[in-house]
C-alpha cells in the first residue's frame, strides 16, 4: 500500500547476521499456515481468460488489432539465409484477444551523403569497402566474435537516393545524390563507425563523409515511420498473407501469434472506425509486506504478505475481476476473491500465474515501477523463484530490473527503476501524476484527495506486522486496505482521462505509449519530423549534442503592468495558439532558413525582428508550417467531433485528441529551441519569439490608436488604455461600466486589430475581468467572465493561492481575502478576516495541518551548498527512526517551532507529529513574517497602498500572543510549571496548589467548573466526529481507526483534540469531587 512506499528507496545485500535475524523474525509475524491450509488452492478462473479466438482469423478474416507496443530485435541466420530485423508489435483485437505479429522483411538504413563524383558505377566498390572495413573490425573484436551468415548478407544493400539535407533552404530545386545504406542493426551499427574513421568507397583513398543521417533514431520510431503505423493506431493482417503461428511453436503467451512481410501489413488512419478504442485490459494492483521493528521493509529480508488486483476494461465502470492473494487465512471480503496461501513462495507463484492468465494489456499501481515490482522481483530471486519474473508476452524472457538516474533542475535528482514486462505497458499513477500535475504532495491518499475527493485510512508499516501476526479478521482489514490501494489507481485514471489522453497522444504523434511514459517532449516532434521528411525527401542530420546549456535568447514581451485594483470590467484580447500561428505566418522552419538574403525582400525571403532570414512560401512551404497546419486543422476537426458526438465514451476519445494536437502543436516550438536536442536551431526559436514580442507592442499601439474617447460610434466613454501584456494576450481598460460593453468593444477590437497581422496569426476576444486585482508581472487576480450575466469562476494567476512553496494557511487565507474583495465587493471585511486570522496565529489557534510545508528529498545534504530545512529534519528523524524516515524522493512535511534567538531556520524545521505529541510550540512570529505578511501585503497593497503590511502586521489583533509549554528541549526538564486560578489565572500560593481556584473565586467555582466541562464535551464530540469520519472512511465502523496519512488534515486534527481532551480532563480532575452542584 501507499505508505508502505518510497520512492527510489534502496535494497540491501544480507548479511549472515541479518539472515538469522529475518528468520526470527519470520518464525513471529509469519507464522505456518500449513495446518490451516491446503496446498491444492482451487481458485474460480473462469471470469480471468480473454475471449476465444475466432479459428478463421488469418485464414478467411482479416485480422484487425490496435498497437499498444511496438519492439524491433536481431534475428540470426539459423544455418542458411542471413540475418535480419525484425518487428514485434502487440496488440488487442476487437473482440478483445491478445496478438502479437511478427513482421518480417524489414531492414533499418541510415544515409550519407556522397562524396563529389560518385555514381552508380560505384556502388559495388562502396559496398564492398564497407563489409571489408565491418570485417575487420570483427576480427580486431574481442574474442573476434562473429556476425552470422557472410558480411554480405549482412549488409544487404547500397543505393543512391536523391534529396535534401534538412537544414538550409539552397534552392527550390536541390536535391543531391545521397547513399542510402540498408542492412540489419548489428550490420548497420559497425558501418557507421567505419564510416566516421574514413572508407575507400571509390578506389580513390579514404572519404571524409561528413554528417551521417538519422542513424541516431531509434529503430522502433523509424520502423513506424517507414510503415506509417501510428502508436496506438490500427493496423490489418489480409488473411492469407501471413502465418498463423501454432500455438506449440509461439514465442509469446498471446492468443494470436501471427507473421506478416512488412509489404502486406495494412495501416489505417485513426478516423471513423478505426478512431476506436480496442477493448483494453488494465491490471491494478498493490503489495503488502512486513518489515522488522523500527525497519523499512527490505525485499532481501522481509517477505510479502499479500497482492491485490483490479482488472478493468477500457470504456467500462466497474473491474471485473476484485482479488487478493493472502498469505494465511483471511474472512471474506464483500465483493472482492480472497486466495490464501501457506506461504510465500505459494504465493508470489500463484500471482504470477493469475497476471499469465489474466493477460493485461496495461499493468497500473502506485509508485509499482520504484516499488512494488522490484521488490516482487527481488524477492522472486531471494526465493529462487524464476518464473515469477516472466510476467510479460515472450516465453523466453523475464522482467530485469535497471536503475535510471535522472537529474533536472526543476525536479532535481531521483534514480527511477526501468522494468521491462515484454508486450504489457508499465503505466505507473505516481509517474504520470508528477509528470502532468503540480501539487503539494504525491502520496496515492493525497493525490486521491485532490482528484476524487476521496481518503483511505493509511496505516504506519510498524503495525502491519501485528495485524498479519492477529487473526483472520485482522489479516481481512489488511486486505481491505490493500483491494483499495489497487482500486484507487484504476478511479484516478478514469477521473483524469489519462491512459484515454496518452493513446490520443501516440496517435498524433506515432510513438508507441510507452516512449510517452518513460521518454521526454522531443521524441514525439521528432517522430512526426521523420515522417513528414519520408514523405518530402528531406533527411535528418546527426547533430552532435555539447551536453552544456547550449545558447540562450531572448524570450516574450511582458509589457510592464499599471499596478491597482480595478473596479471596472478589464477586456482581454488573446492570440489563438500564438507560437505555432507566427511560424506557420512567416514560413518559420529548417528548410526554410537562410545562410544569408537572396532575392527580394518580403518577397524572396523575410528578415526576422531577430536578425535571421527565411525564403518565403513563393520560394518553399516549410515542414514545420505543414505540420502544424495539419496539427490545427486536425484539432478543430476534433472539437467539432466532440461538440456533435453523444456517447460518452467516444467524447472523451475526441477530448483527449484535440488536447493531443494542442500539447503537440505547441511543443514544436520549444523542440526548435532545445539547444542539446536531436535537431536544435536557435535561428527558428529566436525569430519566433522576436515576432512575439514585436506583435504584443503592435497590438497595444493599435488598441489604442483605435479606441479613442467617441470611437465606435460613441460607444467608448474613454481613451482605450493597455494596463499589463504578457506572452500571447494583452488586458484593456476601455473605461466602460459594464461587462456587456466590454464585450462588444472587445471583440470588434480583436477583429479589427487581427487585420494588421498575416494569417493565420489572429487575435480573439474571450474573456472580461471585473473586477481586476493587478499586482505585478504574471500576478494578478479577478473575476472571469465569458458571457456578461454572471462570472465563470475567481481566476488567479501567480498567487500563492495556486503556488505549492508555501504553508496552505497562505494560500486559504489569501483565497478568502480575496474572495471578500472579488466577489463580495467587500474591502472591510477582507481587511477584518486577514487580521483576525493573523491574532488566531499568534494565539496558537490555528490548525497545525494549515502550517505544514513540504519538500521533496532530491538529494543528500552534502549535495547542497547551504543547508536545507527539510533535508536536516530528514536526518533527524532517521536517528530517531530509521524505520519511518523519509528516503530519497519523498515529500518532507515540516513546520517551523520556536527555538532561541538567532538559531537557523534549518535547524527549527520539525516532523509535525512529533511536535504534536511534545506539546513543541510553534514559531509564529515565522509564520507571519515569512509566510503571510508579504502575500497579505501584495494584495491589499492596491487598496490601502504602501502601509499596507504595518496596518496588517501591527495593531490591537497583534498584541495578544498564547505560550505554549513544550514538553522536550533544554529547559523543559528544569522548569516547573505553577499552578494558576482556572477563574481568574493569579499564582495560588503553594498550600492551595492542589486546588482549582483560589479563595476569591470560591462564590463562582459552580459557574467555571460548568464552562471546563462543557469545553470538554465540545472537545469529545469534535474528536468523535473526527474519529466516525475516519471509519467511514476505513469503511469500517466496529474496528479501531490505525491511519498514518499524514496528508490528510484530519490526522493532525485528531492528535491535536487528543492531546487536548487529555489536559482538560487534567484540569477537570483538580476540581476534585464536584460536591457543589449538590
Amino acid at each position: 500500500m501507499a505508505s508502505n512506499k518510497r520512492i527510489g528507496g534502496a535494497t540491501f545485500q544480507p548479511t549472515v547476521k541479518r539472515k538469522r535475524e529475518s528468520d526470527e523474525f519470520e518464525k513471529q509475524y509469519v507464522p505456518n499456515f500449513e495446518n490451516d491450509l491446503s496446498e491444492n488452492i482451487k481458485i474460480d478462473k473462469s471470469k480471468w481468460a480473454r475471449p476465444a479466438v475466432d479459428k478463421q482469423l488469418g485464414i478467411s478474416k482479416n485480422i484487425a488489432c490496435q498497437v499498444l507496443e511496438v519492439e524491433t530485435y536481431y534475428e540470426a541466420a539459423n544455418g542458411s539465409g542471413y540475418d535480419r530485423t525484425n518487428a514485434k508489435i502487440y496488440g488487442v483485437t476487437r473482440a478483445g484477444n491478445s496478438i502479437c505479429v511478427i513482421v518480417t522483411d524489414y531492414f533499418p538504413h541510415f544515409y550519407f551523403q556522397a562524396p563529389s563524383g560518385f555514381g552508380v558505377e560505384h556502388i559495388g566498390q562502396a559496398q564492398n569497402a564497407i563489409c571489408n572495413a565491418i570485417a575487420s573490425q570483427i576480427k580486431r573484436g574481442p574474442g573476434n566474435a562473429q556476425l552470422s551468415g557472410t558480411v554480405v548478407d549482412n549488409l544487404v544493400h547500397i543505393e543512391i537516393v536523391h534529396g535534401e539535407n534538412l537544414y538550409y533552404f539552397r534552392g527550390a530545386d536541390t536535391k543531391v545524390p545521397f547513399i542510402k545504406v540498408t542492412g540489419t542493426t548489428n550490420a548497420l551499427h559497425k558501418a557507421r563507425t567505419e564510416l566516421k574513421s574514413g572508407i575507400n568507397l571509390m578506389g580513390k583513398g579514404p572519404v571524409n563523409i561528413g554528417n551521417l543521417y538519422e542513424s541516431n533514431i531509434d529503430a522502433e520510431v523509424k520502423f513506424m515511420a517507414k510503415t506509417g503505423i501510428v502508436g496506438c493506431g490500427w493496423i490489418e493482417i489480409p488473411a492469407g498473407k501471413c502465418d498463423m503461428i501454432k500455438e506449440k511453436d509461439k514465442a509469446s503467451r498471446c492468443q494470436i501469434e501471427v507473421s506478416v512481410s512488412v509489404r502486406d501489413l495494412i495501416v489505417h488512419e485513426s478516423d471513423g472506425e478505426w478512431a476506436d478504442i480496442a477493448p483494453i485490459r488494465t491490471l491494478s494492483f498493490d503489495i503488502e509486506c512486513i518489515g522488522r521493528r523500527g525497519v523499512f521493509p527490505e525485499a532481501t529480508m522481509d517477505p510479502i504478505i499479500q497482492i491485490a488486483n483490479m482488472i478493468k476494461i477500457e470504456g467500462e465502470t466497474e473491474p471485473f475481476v476484485r482479488n487478493c492473494f493472502v498469505l494465511g487465512t483471511c474472512a471474506p471480503v464483500v465483493g472482492s476473491s480472497i486466495i490464501e496461501c501457506v506461504n510465500e513462495k505459494l504465493l508470489l507463484e500463484k500471482w504470477a500465474e493469475f497476471i499469465r492468465e489474466v493477460d493485461p494489456d496495461i499493468i497500473t499501481g502506485y509508485n509499482i515501477l520504484n516499488f512494488d515490482l522490484p521488490y516482487i522481483l527481488d524477492r522472486a530471486k531471494v526465493l529462487k523463484l524464476p518464473m515469477v519474473s516472466h510476467l510479460g508476452r515472450q516465453k523466453d524472457k523475464g522482467s530485469v530490473i535497471r536503475d535510471a538516474a535522472i537529474s533536472s533542475k526543476q525536479m532535481g535528482s531521483r534514480v527511477n527503476k526501468n522494468i521491462d514486462i515484454h508486450g504489457r505497458i508499465i503505466f505507473d499513477v505516481l509517474q504520470v501524476v508528477l509528470r502532468d500535475y503540480k501539487l503539494r504532495s504525491y502520496t496515492l491518499n493525497s493525490v486521491s484527495y485532490q482528484f476524487l475527493s476521496e481518503q483511505k485510512e493509511d496505516v504506519e508499516h510498524n503495525i502491519i506486522p501485528d495485524l498479519q501476526r492477529g487473526n483472520e479478521q485482522t489479516r481481512r482489514r489488511l486486505a481491505m486496505y490493500c483491494l483499495k490501494d489497487a482500486l484507487l489507481p484504476l478511479r484516478l485514471l478514469d477521473k483524469l482521462m489519462s491512459i484515454i489522453n496518452y493513446i490520443e497522444m501516440a496517435r498524433v504523434t506515432g510513438v508507441p505509449m510507452n516512449y510517452l511514459l518513460t521518454r521526454g517532449q522531443q521524441i514525439k516532434i521528432l517522430s512526426m519530423m521523420l515522417r513528414r521528411c519520408k514523405a518530402n525527401n528531406f533527411f535528418l542530420p546527426v547533430i552532435e549534442s555539447s551536453g552544456g546549456d547550449g545558447e540562450s535568447y531572448e524570450g516574450a514581451t511582458v509589457i510592464d503592468p499599471i499596478r491597482g485594483f480595478y473596479n471596472e470590467p478589464i477586456a482581454t484580447l488573446d492570440f489563438a495558439s500564438l507560437y505555432p500561428s507566427i511560424m506557420i505566418a512567416h514560413n518559420l522552419c529548417y528548410t526554410t532558413l537562410l545562410k544569408s538574403p537572396n532575392g527580394v525582400e518580403n518577397e524572396d525571403y523575410i528578415r526576422t525582428p531577430s536578425g535571421q532570414y527565411f525564403a518565403t512560401q513563393n520560394r518553399r512551404k516549410g515542414l514545420l508550417p505543414i505540420i502544424l497546419e495539419d496539427l490545427l486543422a486536425a484539432r478543430k476537426r476534433a472539437k467539432n467531433d466532440l461538440k456533435n458526438e453523444k456517447d460518452e465514451f467516444r467524447k472523451m476519445v475526441f477530448n483527449g485528441r484535440q488536447l493531443a494536437l494542442k500539447i503537440s502543436a505547441n511543443s514544436v516550438y520549444g523542440f526548435t529551441g532545445a539547444t542539446v536536442g536531436k535537431l536544435p536551431c536557435l535561428e527558428i526559436s529566436q525569430s519566433v519569439t522576436s515576432f512575439g514580442r514585436k506583435m504584443i507592442d503592435m497590438t497595444k499601439s493599435e488598441v489604442e490608436r483605435i479606441y479613442k474617447k467617441g470611437a465606435m460610434n460613441g460607444k467608448c466613454p474613454a481613451d482605450a488604455k493597455v494596463i499589463y501584456g504578457d506572452t500571447d494576450s494583452v488586458m484593456v481598460k476601455f473605461g466602460v461600466e459594464t461587462v456587456a460593453q466590454a464585450m462588444e468593444i472587445g471583440l470588434h477590437a480583436a477583429t479589427e486589430v487581427s487585420k494588421i497581422f498575416t494569417p493565420p496569426i489572429k487575435l480573439e476576444f474571450e474573456k472580461v475581468y471585473f473586477p481586476y486585482l493587478l499586482i505585478n508581472k504574471k500576478r494578478y487576480a479577478g473575476l472571469y467572465f465569458t458571457k456578461p450575466d454572471i462570472h465563470d469562476k475567481m481566476d488567479c494567476k501567480g498567487l500563492e493561492t495556486v503556488r505549492r512553496d508555501n504553508c496552505p494557511l497562505v494560500a486559504k487565507v489569501l483565497g478568502i481575502c480575496l474572495e471578500k474583495l472579488l466577489i463580495d465587493r467587500d474591502e472591510q471585511s477582507a481587511l477584518d478576516f486577514a487580521k483576525k486570522t493573523i491574532g488566531d496565529l499568534l494565539c496558537n489557534k490555528i490548525d497545525i495541518s494549515l502550517l505544514i510545508i513540504s519538500k521533496e528529498l532530491t538529494k543528500s545534504g552534502d549535495k547542497y551548498q547551504a543547508k536545507q530545512a527539510h533535508v536536516e529534519l530528514a536526518a533527524r528523524m532517521k536517528k530517531r527512526d530509521p524505520g519511518s524516515a523519509p528516503r530519497l524522493g519523498d515529500r518532507v512535511p515540516y513546520v517551523f517551532v520556536a527555538a532561541a534567538k538567532n538559531v537557523p531556520a534549518y535547524e527549527r524545521a520539525e516532523d509535525p507529529a512529533f511536535v504534536l505529541s511534545n506539546n513543541i510550540p510553534i514559531d509564529t512570529k515565522h509564520y507571519l513574517t515569512n509566510q503571510l505578511a508579504k502575500p497579505l501585503a501584495r494584495i491589499f497593497e492596491p487598496i490601502l497602498g504602501d502601509r499596507a503590511e504595518k496596518i496588517l502586521v501591527e495593531g490591537e489583533h497583534t498584541r495578544v500572543r498564547t505560550v505554549v509549554q513544550s514538553k522536550v528541549g533544554g529547559l523543559a526538564a528544569f522548569t516547573k510549571k505553577s499552578a494558576t486560578c482556572l477563574g481568574c489565572k493569579s499564582v495560588l500560593p503553594k498550600s492551595d496548589a492542589e486546588n482549582a481556584i483560589c479563595q476569591h473565586c470560591q462564590p463562582k467555582l459552580p459557574e467555571i467548573f460548568s464552562q471546563r466541562l462543557n469545553n470538554l464535551h465540545e472537545l469529545e464530540t469534535k474528536f468523535a466526529r473526527l474519529w466516525t469520519e475516519c471509519q467511514n472512511c476505513a469503511k469500517t465502523m466496529q474496528e479501531k481507526v490505525n491511519c498514518s496519512a499524514r496528508d490528510c488534515p484530519i490526522y493532525y486534527m485528531r492528535d491535536k483534540i487528543r492531546n487536548d481532551i487529555e489536559e482538560s480532563s487534567q484540569v477537570i480532575e483538580r476540581f476534585g469531587d464536584p460536591t457543589f452542584f449538590n
